[in-house]
């Protein structure tokens, strides 16, 4: 018995939910199967708080209506055990499955196993979809707990063990091949689909192995032709080979002929170059005293050169004292000339003072005067007062101008604004007649030519041709058009032959003139020719009675609102003849322009254009007039200023005057003494001058001493130039000597560096020999090398042309190389190797058909008993339905052992034939039961715990409903069978029970009972109670 929590969201109190175990004592008088399922433990996972379920160990029925919660013990089965969320169909993270709004939820499972349960917790977190896993309540691993359930032939993942709500309709689409394999795991023993794994394996092997060695006989047979060609070139080669080896001694023997030839003008080069040596040494000892002498002269050059640069440095530095006194002078005497300059600028700075004192006088006797003149003018009051007097009288004026200015502005942008929206409804207008144009130029071009030229050309008719309708006629153009003339009397105004409102009982509500406008001349001809005053437009009501109305009106032309009428009466039975037609859509006239509203348009384009005028006229005046007002104005405001103005110079010479007593008084303190300042500057110049002579004293003295020193100078150079005439003449001897001593080593040059060429070749000749002859630098020619250079040529002329003809005899023989030898020799060795190669595949290749023999027996024998004993059962649930199902072993090939596969072929109607079980053939309710029954049929078979079917009977009718039922129960409750959870939202009244089968009641409302308080005895005796109340 199993009580849940309640359940509840958002904090608040929503109901309960419950489980409820019936049937008795079920799980006290059964054993589990080991591995089945005990106890399911569910905490906030899907729909539950918290639920704890305890299955029975047979036929497990859980049954609720949808929502409840059924699916949910599913999936929590699944995910316990180590399931993906893939698996069962709903979602792809295992986060989702928490109950939302918690953080962790957690699924316990208690498994049967000897001599312990197995209990497997797993705590699923929404934080990263982690889980933590735990088995008897301590922590584990994934791996752990799927090697736990693997040991258990727990397969969640099969589609034969575990059906889930949302995988039903993927059984139906297994392949053969996917049903086999899932089959074998189900209820084959352990090793039958090992057995089946090897096989496939084995069979690829094998395969593999055919066509290696196919593949390797293929190339050990064109390897043995291939060296069959190999074999004529080998022997080709061989004889090539000796005349190669003859053209190698030769070759070797002709660099020692070389290097003796060398090593004989080597001595005879060494010979004269010993004497050359003899004779170059004896110039140079000739050469040694005129050597000497042209040192000692040098030596003697530089000495008076150095004395000579240091009485150049003394006189350089008495000529930079002398530079100095000279412009410590110059200074002096710019010392003495801006004495002098000061006193002439105090001179001139006294004289300007005394001119300035004259100059203030005068002016201030000058404005003394001009204020004298300024008395009579003190009361200026009553001109101003004049003057604001008429300014003010002015501003009155321009104001009603100002106001008149703006009344016309204003009314004249009204006007331009009402001109500027008539123009633009006229060209409005304008373009609707330009369309109406486009559309007869596109559908008449000729008409539309034929409009252009009438346009240009209307003064060459007396009378109005209105558009675009003209006689026929042919000009210049070559235009054919229609035109007509307007009747000469105007038939516009005619009047209909009844009023239309004898015809509104008809639904007439208007003639077809007063539908539409047109030019004078237009209307008159259509109601002459076409009489459109008489034809009156009716409604839907006209054309309901149009057989009433054609009999009682006499009318000779209807319009309705989508047909045209036409009455005449025939001329043998003088009968009315009625034509109908319908009205076509319209072409031409979609688009109208109003005339009148077009003619008043304009006039009041013309009203405008003239008040415009006669406004511009106004504002023109009230401009000029404000023009003359302005200039009053300003001649009033000049005479207002002036008239200031002399109040207010008065007020400025008075405040001048003052201002120039206080300069003229600062500038009689200011004055200077010139006689004091002279006398000053006499004592500094004095002062001066007696420093000058000072420094003219030195200055003296430093130029004697460099006179005396220029004068040894001249000594010096003197002696300098006879040293350099001396060491000349001796330079002149050693050139001359010189010269026959470069030539006598030109000549030892000469001699050595052919000596030096002669070795080099001697030593590259030798060690080029040596090297020919494959010799270390130390070795000699070893005997077999000098016996052999004794049979062939002694000089260089026969050696070349022996070897010539040597080589003449091996070039005959083209195309051969070392290659064909070594690739004779390679083929040769990978002959044999591929051969023992071939043979150890082949060996191989027999021992895997002999291991595939074994296995093959070990494994189809078995597999194709249990294929029987499966279609027996399938065979047996079918028929007991009064249907025809069959279960066999697909095999297409006996040696593509990853082919074989289990096929289903039901039928369910006695008038068709069997049919492969498909996604596509079957309805939802016949691949239902097709699979409720095979799954039946493996369930005595089954060597796994417990099977889970979720919602399998959904779709069937209630009549195979029933009897899947009925077997599911019979089946699922014997001894033998392992545990079964059948999930259903609904059963059919009177089923068959079982006392062995568990019912598990899922309750889902806000009036249940929350866990601690759910009592099944209290909840029996009460039922007992109220049912015996009830009889009474």
């Amino acid at each position: 018995m199993a009580v849940p929590e309640k359940r509840n969201q958002d904090g608040c109190h929503l109901g309960a939910s419950g489980i409820k175990e019936t049937a008795g004592n079920a799980k006290e008088c059964h054993r589990f199967v080991e591995g089945s399922i005990v106890r399911i433990f569910m905490e906030n996972f899907l729909t539950y708080d918290t639920c704890e379920v305890h299955p029975g160990p047979n036929l497990n029925l859980i049954v609720g209506a949808n929502g409840t919660g059924k699916s949910s013990i599913v999936c929590a089965i699944c995910l316990g055990l180590a399931g993906k969320p893939s698996f069962i169909g709903r979602a792809d993270k295992v986060g989702l499955f928490v109950k939302q709004g918690c953080l962790k939820g957690v699924v316990e499972i208690e498994l049967s196993k000897t001599p312990e349960n197995i209990i497997i917790t797993r705590e699923i977190h929404v934080v990263n979809n982690a889980s933590a896993w735990f088995i008897n309540r301590k922590p584990t691993t994934l791996k752990t707990v799927e090697e736990q359930i693997a040991a258990l032939n727990i397969q969640v993942d099969n589609l034969c063990q575990f059906l889930p709500q949302d995988r039903v309709g993927e059984f139906a689409k297994l392949s053969k091949i996917e049903l086999l394999e899932a089959t074998e795991k189900s209820i084959g023993p352990p090793e039958m689909y090992q057995f089946h794994c090897e096989l496939k394996n084995f069979r690829e092997k094998e395969r593999e192995l055919e066509n290696l060695c196919r593949d390797k006989a293929n190339s050990l047979e064109k390897m043995k032709q291939r060296v069959e060609r190999y074999k004529q070139d080998v022997e080709r080669y061989h004889e090539r080979k000796r005349h190669l080896d003859l053209i190698e001694m030769l070759e070797r023997k002709r660099p020692w002929v070389e290097y003796e030839n060398v090593r004989e003008q080597h001595e005879v080069v060494k010979q004269i170059r010993e004497q050359a040596k003899e004779d170059l040494k004896n110039l140079k000892e000739q050469q040694s005293p005129v050597t000497k002498k042209i040192q000692e002269t040098e030596e003697s050059f530089k000495s008076l050169d150095m004395k000579i640069r240091h009485k150049a440095a003394e006189i350089k530095d008495i000529s930079q004292k002398c530079k100095q006194k000279q412009d410590a002078l110059d200074v002096k005497d710019k010392q003495i000339e801006e004495i002098h300059q000061c006193l002439r600028m105090k001179k001139d700075e006294e004289m300007d003072r005394q001119k300035k004192i004259q100059n203030t006088h005068k002016m201030i006797e000058e404005w003394k005067n001009e204020l004298n003149t300024m008395a009579g003018c003190e009361n200026l009051q009553p001109q101003t007062d004049a003057i604001n007097n008429d300014l003010k009288k002015l501003q009155e004026e321009r104001a009603v101008i100002d106001s008149d200015i703006t009344d016309l502005t204003a009314d004249k942008m009204n006007q331009e604004r009402e001109k500027k929206r008539i123009i633009d409804r006229l060209a409005q207008l304008n373009n609707v007649m330009n369309m109406k144009e486009e559309n007869l130029k596109g559908k008449f071009k000729d008409t539309h030519s034929a409009l252009m030229w009438l346009r240009e050309n209307k003064d060459k008719f007396q009378k109005r041709v209105c558009e675009p309708m003209m006689l026929e006629m042919r000009d210049h153009q070559k235009l054919r058009v229609n035109a007509v003339c307007a009747p000469a009397e105007s038939c516009a105004e005619n009047l209909p032959s009844r009023p239309i409102e004898e015809l509104h009982r008809y639904g007439f509500f208007s003639y077809l003139r007063e539908l539409f406008d047109a030019p004078h001349p237009v209307m008159s001809y259509l109601c002459s020719q076409y009489r459109v005053h008489d034809v009156p437009v009716g409604t839907e009501k006209t054309r309901s009675m149009i057989d009433r109305v054609i009999q009682e009106t006499k009318l000779r032309q209807i319009y309705t609102a989508e047909e045209k009428y036409v009455v005449k009466i025939s001329a043998y039975t003088n009968l009315p003849l009625s034509t109908n037609t319908f009205v076509r859509a319209a072409q031409f006239l979609t688009s109208s322009v109003d005339t009148d509203e077009r003619r008043q348009l304009e006039n009041q384009l013309q009203d405008i254009n003239n008040t415009l005028k006669t406004l511009d006229v106004r504002l023109t005046k009230s401009l000029e007039k404000q023009k003359h007002l302005e200039r009053k104005d300003n001649e009033l405001r000049q005479q207002k200023k002036e008239i200031l103005e002399k109040g207010n110079r008065r007020r400025q010479l008075e405040s001048k005057i003052s201002v120039k007593y206080d300069s003229l008084r600062q500038l009689e303190q200011d004055a200077i003494d010139l006689e004091e300042q002279s006398k000053q500057a006499d004592v500094k110049v004095k002062e001066i001058n007696n420093q000058k002579a000072r420094l003219v004293t030195e200055l003296m003295q430093l130029i004697k001493n460099c006179v005396s020193l220029n004068i040894l100078k001249a000594d010096l150079i003197l002696q300098s130039t006879a040293v350099a005439a001396e060491k000349i003449r001796l330079e002149t001897e050693y050139k001359t000597a010189s010269g026959q001593l470069k030539a006598a080593e030109q000549r030892f040059r000469e001699v050595d560096d052919k000596k030096r060429v002669l070795v080099e070749n001697c030593k590259e000749l030798l060690k080029k020999a040596q090297q020919v002859c494959r010799l270390g630098v130390d070795e000699h020619l070893p005997k077999e090398f000098q016996t052999a250079f004794q049979a062939l040529p002694a000089t260089l002329e026969e050696i070349d042309a022996f070897l010539n003809e040597e080589k003449t005899r091996a070039s005959c023989f083209t195309g051969l190389n070392a290659s064909v030898v070594e690739e004779y020799v390679k083929q040769t060795q990978e002959i044999e190797q591929l051969t023992v190669y071939l043979e150890e595949k082949k060996k191989e290749l027999d021992n895997y058909r002999q291991n595939i023999s074994q296995v093959k027996e070990r494994w189809l024998n078995p597999l194709k008993k249990l294929i029987e004993q499966i279609n027996e059962k399938f065979s047996n649930f079918f028929s007991a339905m009064q249907c025809v199902g069959e279960v066999d072993l697909h095999v297409e090939n006996e040696e593509e052992y990853d082919k074989y596969g289990v096929r289903i072929r039901v039928k369910f109607h006695s008038s068709s034939e069997l049919h492969e079980l498909t996604p596509y053939h079957q309805s939802g309710g016949e691949k239902s039961v097709s699979t409720i029954l095979y799954l039946m049929a493996l369930q005595e078979l089954n060597r796994c715990p417990f099977r889970v079917v979720d919602e399998i009977n959904q779709g069937m009718d209630p009549i195979n409903e029933r009897r899947v039922f009925e077997m599911v129960v019979n089946t699922a409750c014997k001894e033998s069978t392992s545990q079964y959870f059948f999930i259903t939202p609904k059963l059919l009244q009177n089923l068959t029970y079982n006392d062995k089968m568990t019912v598990l009641f899922v309750y889902n409302g806000p009036f249940m009972l929350e866990s601690i308080k759910w009592n099944f005895k209290a909840f029996s005796r009460r039922r007992r109670r109220l049912g015996k109340i009830a009889q009474q």
